[in-house]
């Protein structure tokens, strides 16, 4: 009875039944080097910066237009600072098609608006308009930091960074204490903290050459002058981003897990970049895409909507007179992205039996979207076979999952947009828990499945 269980029934393991001591430890190593890629990159142009410096590293050169490409090539295209797409040159002819890898290198977190600078009862704050979906109330009374760039008049740019270094001033936003908490506490979350409740403090300190008001914005302004060489007017034309202050931690007393602000997507992004950076020559060319954007919906001109990749893919496909088109329809894309593993605190939002769990490998959704699969690109049967196929020759863990309950809520991610360019797309990637808070777990061994499952991408040759 029990082999024919084992034959016909599926019967999902918890990936540490499976794995070897010697895989175990691998899996371990892969984490240091993530949680050091997530302390380096807590923004998508520090994303792309860092991305960049392991790569050329590993003998990767900046694309060139015309120039000439030939099989074990290693090229990467930087899209404005703010997203990256790196290639291997296959030796099959890109006719028959690429095997691309794509996540998504921004995360929620506080923007500072046009004019932030404020001061109010001699105290100084950054006005903010959130980025992404948050629960607002979670980035209240948590130390913040401050990164981005500020264009000046004259072309130039200056790079802002406050809060890196363990001897920098950290910002917060205040919350109300709970003895004078009590009307605070009778109101819905969503009317107790708003949007424009968010204000960073972000001084005290009144200058004392200065007369009247603004003492404190003075102060506030005369640092930043003297720190970055800016002026007030410089944040007209400044992407100023407000993250949590939280390092990439051990999380557990088995240290079986990583608590750190930003696994979604980055713990799929670095899957990508680690496997296309050991990648060396392969069948058909592999493409990895660290994406921007996707959680405002892959709009502007570095999300994944954006014709920035078929520029990109284009020019390769013209020097060897390829149609684009052929090869889009020829090719593979591997939608690289996060799903929610299953909480037992909340176990009312998920149906048990398709919810991914932690410890259980990379996860593949065949849909996302919302209620009836509404903003999904629901993969084929036939696409989803050969996912099963790749990774069983990749000796990949996995497992299938759905973003909740029916009704319940949902999700979309870069897959449609791909889909949607006749390239066959199929999410998969690293279950999450406490998803876009502003500290988020994930289990090592599901990063590092979903890191073999994207190097078994590269060498798939069908």
């Amino acid at each position: 009875m029990a082999d024919k269980k084992e034959k016909l029934f599926y019967q999902q393991k918890n990936a540490y039944d499976i794995i070897s001591d010697e895989e175990k430890k691998a899996c371990y190593d892969y984490s240091e080097g993530y949680k050091k890629y997530l302390d380096n990159c807590k923004t998508e142009r520090m994303s792309v910066k860092y991305s960049i410096a392991l790569a050329e590293k590993e003998g990767f050169k900046p694309y060139v237009p015309g120039m000439d490409i030939k099989a074990g090539d290693r090229l990467y295209f930087n899209s404005r600072n703010k997203a990256l797409f790196l290639a291997v040159i296959g030796t099959k002819p890109l006719s028959e098609g690429i095997n691309i890898a794509a996540a998504h290198i921004d995360s929620p977190r506080l923007d500072l608006k046009p004019v932030p600078l404020y001061e109010d009862s001699e105290l100084a704050f950054f006005k903010t308009r959130y980025y992404g979906g948050i629960k607002k109330y979670q980035w209240v009374a948590i130390p913040l930091e401050l990164y981005g760039t500020v264009a000046l008049k004259d072309g130039s740019t200056v790079e802002v960074s406050i809060g890196d270094k363990p001897d920098d001033p950290q910002l917060v936003i205040t919350d109300l204490l709970p003895h004078l908490g009590a009307d605070q506490m009778k109101k819905t979350l969503s009317e107790a903290f708003t949007g424009e409740g968010l204000n960073i403090l972000i001084g005290s300190r009144p200058d004392k050459e200065t007369e009247g008001s603004d003492r404190v914005k003075m102060t506030v302004m005369s640092i930043l002058n003297e720190k970055f060489g800016i002026v007030e007017e410089d944040f007209l034309s400044a992407e100023l981003e407000a993250v949590p202050a939280y390092s990439a931690r051990d999380l557990g007393l088995d240290r079986s897990m990583v608590g750190a602000y930003g696994h979604d997507d980055r713990s799929c992004a670095y899957a990508g970049l680690a496997a296309i950076l050991e990648t060396k020559t392969p069948e058909k060319t592999a493409v990895c895409v660290l994406a921007d954007k996707e959680e405002i919906g892959s709009e502007g001109i570095t999300g994944m909507k954006s014709r920035s990749f078929e520029w990109f893919i284009g020019s390769l496909c013209d020097k060897k007179s390829v149609r684009l088109e052929d090869c889009f329809a020829n090719s593979f894309c591997l939608s690289a992205d996060v799903c929610n593993a299953f909480d037992p605190n909340y176990p009312e939002v998920s149906e048990k039996r398709n919810n991914a769990k932690l410890n259980y490998g990379t996860a593949i959704l065949k849909f996302t979207g919302s209620r009836g699969k509404s903003g999904s690109s629901d993969a084929c049967a036939e696409t989803i076979g050969k996912l099963r196929a790749m990774f069983e020759k990749g000796g990949v863990i996995w497992q299938m999952a759905e973003l909740g309950k029916v009704d319940q809520g949902g999700g979309g991610t870069v897959a449609k947009f791909m889909a949607e360019r006749n390239i066959e797309t199929v999410d998969a990637g690293v279950p999450v828990l406490s998803m876009h808070a502003p500290y988020e777990v994930v289990s090592k061994i599901d990063c590092y499945m979903t890191y073999k499952a994207v190097k078994a991408l590269y060498l798939y040759n069908s």
